[in-house]
């Protein structure tokens, strides 16, 4: 009697490449999603801290007890926000546009990575200084009896 061999030669050989290309389909897949948080908190931060600069302005509106500040206090504001040694933003623009009563904060930046061609990130907010109008006089008391 004669024993055949078994025409499998090469079958584990091909099994392993297989397994291979799927495992490095996951590690291209895992190095594109931590490529992508990344970006995601970046975009974040860029947004809490555009945020933090608008609340800036607002506070020393507050303090000021008026919409409108001086000049030189909003270019100083203006340049920190230009400023990312300073906690500004790339490419960050910051304006104060009053109207009437209603103080319109805007900042705008551009996310590192996009490119100057894409569509700047924005963070507007609108600020409302209520003017407290003194109330009147009380009446004068009643004249005293007899």
């Amino acid at each position: 009697m004669k024993h055949r061999k078994p025409l499998a030669r090469g079958i584990s050989l091909i099994e392993v490449l297989v397994v291979v290309v799927l495992f490095s389909f996951g590690l291209l897949g895992l190095v594109g999603l931590q490529a992508r948080a990344m970006q995601v908190s970046v975009n974040a931060e860029d947004s809490n801290r555009a945020a933090l600069l608008a609340s800036e302005v607002a506070a020393a509106m507050w303090n000021n007890d008026s919409e409108t500040l001086d000049g030189a206090v909003i270019d100083a504001w203006a340049l920190r926000v230009a400023n990312t040694a300073a906690g500004g933003l790339p490419a960050g623009v910051g304006t104060v546009v009053v109207n009437g009563d209603v103080a319109r904060i805007t900042v705008t930046w551009q996310p590192p990575g996009q490119g100057t061609t894409a569509q700047p990130s924005r963070y507007i907010t609108e600020v409302l200084i209520p003017q407290v109008i003194p109330a009147p006089p009380p009446p004068p008391p009643p004249p005293a009896g007899p």
